[in-house]
């Protein structure tokens, strides 16, 4: 019977040994999650996979192309695409998002599905959100080429891709650091700040 209740004993005191050794476990792994560098994820729902390994923002910002209709032209959003090593992901900042449209806006390729009044050599000079509104200024580029049709299409697609986080938003578009007074030869005037209920171009 001694030999018995002494087995018994050791087993608990196994038992009770096994217990705390699983909970220490558990609390060292809790730890380590918790502490150390911290691991940053993408925005929910701003993020979906796309082909080729990218990444498409559904949450914002997006860029605007025109869309010959046959007798008008419609302005026809687009979500931008990244590369899931892209920072903009991780990064929650709006400028940097906001400047990743631009970019992409300007190398608009022949195969888009949509068409560009933007002249292809224009270039994004800098880019600032500000309490004022969006802050754009490009090359010189932009004023170049086109009739009064390219001129307004270009134009509202550099308001609708400004505003397409806060379509509220106010944009001021500046050329090589100057506000931008008259567009094209035809001395197109060019109101500061713009906003979407300044666009000419109507929507899908």
């Amino acid at each position: 019977m001694k030999d018995s209740a002494n087995k018994n004993r050791s087993l608990g005191l196994l038992a009770s040994l096994a217990v705390i050794l699983i909970l220490g476990g558990v609390g060292v792994t809790l730890f380590q999650r918790s502490g150390g560098d911290e691991v940053v994820q993408p925005p929910p729902d701003l993020t979906e996979p796309g082909e080729g390994g990218e990444l498409t923002l559904t949450a914002a910002p997006e860029i605007y192309l025109l869309q010959d209709t046959g007798t008008d032209l419609e302005l026809l959003p687009m979500p931008i695409t990244v590369d899931e090593n892209n920072n903009v992901l991780t990064s929650g900042d709006p400028e940097l998002m906001l400047t990743e449209a631009f970019e992409q806006l300007l190398e608009i390729s022949e195969t888009s599905p949509g068409l560009s009044a933007i002249p292809p050599d224009t270039r994004l000079q800098n880019l600032q959100i500000t309490d004022a509104g969006v802050r754009v200024d490009l090359s010189r580029e932009f004023t170049l080429g086109g009739g009064s049709a390219s001129m307004l299409g270009r134009l509202d697609q550099v308001i609708y891709t400004a505003t397409s986080m806060d379509p509220d938003a106010q944009v001021w578009l500046s050329v090589e650091g100057e506000p931008l007074e008259l567009l094209g030869g035809e001395g197109l005037e060019v109101p500061q700040p713009m906003s979407r209920a300044d666009a000419y171009t109507s929507m899908q």
